[in-house]
């Protein structure tokens, strides 16, 4: 299979992509085996040989990621980006799912938070009544509503 490379010159060993995009050797080759960034050429010794927009994908792929994507949803826009004008109604799709995704998390996080905020006032409230009074069972622990039951 051929690289997937225009015809510019290859700069970059993969040592030096990764230390100039802050992430491991394995992550690189992580991120080609995923079909992320596309196919290394290779020098005759069989080292990865990679251009000045590999930097720009791997920066790309690590945008993406820190938004929320995932490696499948991150292939699908590295994909788009080459129809950069065409793809923005697909883009867009991808976007307003992602916000969906996320609001539905916060909303499970947010009653998360509530149960946990629960949980603590029950059991500061028995760390409360141990000072002057026996100790009963953890309510936490206890009961059917506990969040760690």
């Amino acid at each position: 299979m051929a690289p997937n490379h225009q015809a510019s010159t290859p700069i970059l060993q993969i040592g030096e992509l990764a230390k100039r995009t802050e992430l491991t050797v394995d992550a690189i080759r992580f991120y080609e085996k995923r079909r992320l960034l596309p196919r290394a050429m290779r020098t005759t010794g069989r080292f990865r040989l990679y251009m000045a927009e590999d930097i720009e994908r791997v920066r790309f792929i690590q945008r993406m990621q820190a938004l929320g994507f995932s490696l499948r949803e991150i292939r699908e826009l590295g994909n788009l980006r080459a129809r950069s004008v065409d793809a923005c109604e697909s883009v867009r799709k991808l976007l307003t799912a992602k916000m969906v995704e996320v609001r539905t998390k916060m909303r499970d996080l947010e009653r998360l938070k509530s149960e946990l905020a629960a949980d603590l006032r029950g059991c500061n409230a028995e760390l409360e009544h141990r000072r002057r009074h026996a100790p009963s069972a953890c309510p936490v622990l206890e009961t059917s509503e506990g969040g760690l039951k």
